[in-house]
């Protein structure tokens, strides 16, 4: 390439004429939210860099951190001088900035329906199994509320009946093809299937299960990783 020698680093062009820099994830590798980045990361195969904050790392306090995500939480993405936090805002930016028309549909329609199942993950999702995880996972045997991880574990089974549902119409979420919207709903089964062992037989979300499983992005980054 002209103007070039050796050793020098040329920056890589999108059709937008972006820059791709490194990105760096901020969060811990257990963290569901960061899951879903690291995920979509993998998926895309990104040149990136994930630095522990959180849970017993800390850090996610501190003044530098607050400056990037106010909310003091996990993942943040940084990009050059570009910050984004929310998970799910993340895998959205991710798909279309790298992965327009394969981790991000090239149909307007099947857009709209990952984006809705992501929403799902996080309005419907997220609420129902919090107290299976909390309770079965972070509290200890003796202080566990068996009533609310009971109430939850019905919750999140009733949730994921909806997606077996939409899984027996499409192979996956959106559509016929592996998407972003497979992603957070992804993560959640990935905690379903362990904290809710007594549960209804669900063909259809666990033949999708076995593809997703399958992904390498998934192995690396959701399905290797123990709850904790």
């Amino acid at each position: 390439m002209p103007g070039t020698r050796p050793g020098m680093t040329v920056p890589i062009r999108s059709s937008h004429q972006e820059i791709h820099l490194m990105l760096k994830i901020y969060g811990r590798n257990t963290s569901s939210n960061v899951q879903k980045a690291m995920w979509a990361v993998g998926e895309l195969n990104l040149n990136h860099e994930r630095l522990d904050v959180g849970g017993a790392f800390g850090k996610n306090r501190e003044p530098d951190y607050l400056a990037m995500n106010p909310n003091g939480l996990v993942p943040t993405l940084v990009e050059g001088d570009f910050i984004l936090w929310e998970s799910n805002a993340i895998v959205r930016y991710l798909a279309r900035i790298y992965g327009a028309g394969t981790l991000e549909p090239s149909s307007q329609k099947e857009i709209a329906l990952a984006n809705q199942w992501m929403d799902w993950q996080l309005s419907v999702v997220a609420p129902a199994i919090f107290n299976a995880f909390w309770g079965l996972i972070r509290t200890p045997a003796e202080k566990r509320d068996m009533t609310a991880i009971a109430e939850s574990q019905r919750k999140t089974t009733v949730a994921m009946a909806m997606l077996d549902a939409q899984l027996g119409r499409t192979a996956y979420v959106a559509g016929d093809r592996f998407s972003m919207g497979d992603i957070p709903v992804g993560v959640m089964a990935y905690r379903f299937r362990q904290l809710c062992p007594e549960r209804p037989n669900m063909p259809n979300l666990e033949r999708w299960y076995a593809e997703i499983e399958k992904r390498q992005a998934f192995q690396d980054h959701v399905g290797s990783i123990p709850l904790s």
